[in-house]
């Protein structure tokens, strides 16, 4: 009999130990926000979700709607408590200061309160000494505006706009005193799609709560408080990834460039063994370091018969110089003897030195040559795009396909980078240029033998 009310008495003071928990969590949910006289408006159960979060990094969205309020509302929690810092960013001004947007939205939310807005900095001062402030990064140096100050809540509003080193610079910019009890919180907003699709996807999604990085998902029938039948009629009006986009939260439609369809590009398994075949390099790597995303150093083997061209490899890596030479020889060595090598030549007598260095040291017994370019790289894609569209592009089976064909359906509009698509640009243009000088000949060969 002992044990049973022993075992009863330890599993009560359990339940009571979660019951008191939760009621910290719930007084603690009402003083950060249901009580806060800061924030006017109520949550929804989704925004709840967002603002209960402990984690020190987290994403909201998925779907338009309800995400500036989420964050506005997350970056004011802690106003109360004496020296709490908080920054909201947007990518431009324009973006930060429009109607409707996080600082319009602040104004209509603190101009009544006790709190004091100073134009200048553009930073709201609470009674307790804390600051809500307002800032854009609308070019990668603006990041380094921000060497200096520390703050407890660093917020990026439609974080698709931004470049992944802004924002993992000013997540650096997260610090507490020792002693305070205020979380510091990155916390983030953005609907599918942008620039920055793909790094926010992979950071966010992918990797996900494994590295501690919170997605909550929020669709239009999550935002209650918004017009669902305008809205629905405003997104008939978006193309259908875009509308798929933000009206679904779809983070795997992905929106084409003007350039480059998937469907365009065939699959086989070789391609003709007496094709003509060209390895091309864009040289344009440095090697990777915390914050920074460098483009690719990039290698593609394009073979060429009867007008009919096969992407049979793409070889790209971020490396140091020395690492890429050794990449480039082994390379060359694999493709054989046969194959020419050509490489983009940058302008200037640093561009002729590294051609030079190449063709005597890295790829001596090769054929090599360097290319000085014209044009902008969408203009130099424009032949491949229109061999493609022609169906006289084949992908010959590889474990770089994917990786391709994300690039090169975002080119040049949603692309991050666009090394791959510049290598293959520059093979094409080689060979094609050799098969027009071969139907070139062939007319003025046969006319002699006639006279």
């Amino acid at each position: 009999m002992s044990t049973v009310l022993t075992k009863t008495s330890k599993s009560t003071q359990k339940c009571m130990t979660e019951l008191e928990i939760r009621k910290l969590e719930f007084a603690h949910f009402c003083k950060t926000i249901l009580d806060n006289p800061y924030i006017p408006n109520k949550p929804t159960i989704k925004q709840m979700e967002f603002l209960l979060l402990k984690d020190k990094e987290a994403l909201y969205g998925g779907a338009a709607g309800g995400k500036s309020d989420a964050l506005l509302m997350a970056a004011l929690q802690y106003v109360h408590v004496p020296d709490y810092a908080a920054i909201l960013f947007r990518r431009t001004y324009k973006d930060l200061s429009m109607p409707g947007a996080l600082m319009d939205r602040a104004h209509n939310w603190l101009d009544t309160t006790d709190a004091h807005w100073k134009e200048a900095t553009k930073q709201w001062i609470f009674p307790s000494g804390a600051t809500l402030n307002f800032a854009y990064l609308a070019t990668e140096n603006d990041k380094y505006n921000y060497q200096g100050p520390e703050f407890q809540f660093v917020g990026f509003d439609e974080l698709t706009q931004f470049e992944e080193s802004q924002y993992r610079y000013l997540f650096s910019r997260l610090r507490r005193l020792q002693g305070s009890k205020v979380p510091i919180r990155a916390r983030v907003s953005s609907n599918p799609g942008g620039r920055g699709h793909d790094w926010v996807k992979r950071r966010f999604l992918d990797e996900g709560e494994e590295k501690g990085r919170i997605f909550v998902p929020a669709t239009l029938e999550d935002n209650p408080h918004l017009d669902k039948e305008e809205y629905e009629h405003s997104l008939m009006e978006l193309d259908p990834v875009t509308r798929k986009q933000l009206r679904e939260g779809d983070w795997e439609v992905r929106a084409d460039g003007n350039k480059f369809k998937r469907h365009w590009f065939e699959v086989v398994n070789d391609f003709p063994t007496d094709s003509r075949k060209i390895r091309y390099w864009d040289l344009a790597a440095t090697e990777p370091k915390p914050g920074k995303d460098p483009d690719w150093t990039a290698g593609a083997l394009l073979a060429e018969k009867d007008g009919i061209y096969y992407i049979a490899n793409i070889t790209r890596t971020r490396a140091t110089p020395k690492s890429v030479e050794e990449l480039i020889r082994q390379t060359a060595e694999i493709d054989g003897i046969e194959v020419t090598i050509h490489m983009e030549q940058e302008p200037g007598s640093s561009g002729v030195n590294t051609i030079d260095h190449y063709r005597r040291r890295v790829l001596k017994g090769f054929a090599f040559y360097g290319d000085k370019v014209s044009g902008s790289k969408e203009v130099r894609a424009n032949p491949l795009s229109s061999a493609a569209e022609a169906g006289n592009v084949k992908l010959v089976r590889g474990a770089w396909i994917n990786d391709f064909l994300d690039e090169i359906v975002g080119f040049p509009n949603e692309a991050a980078h666009d090394d791959m698509v510049d290598a293959v640009s520059g093979s094409f243009t080689k060979l094609h240029e050799i098969a027009e000088q071969r139907f070139a000949v062939r007319p003025a060969i046969s006319g002699r033998k006639r006279g």
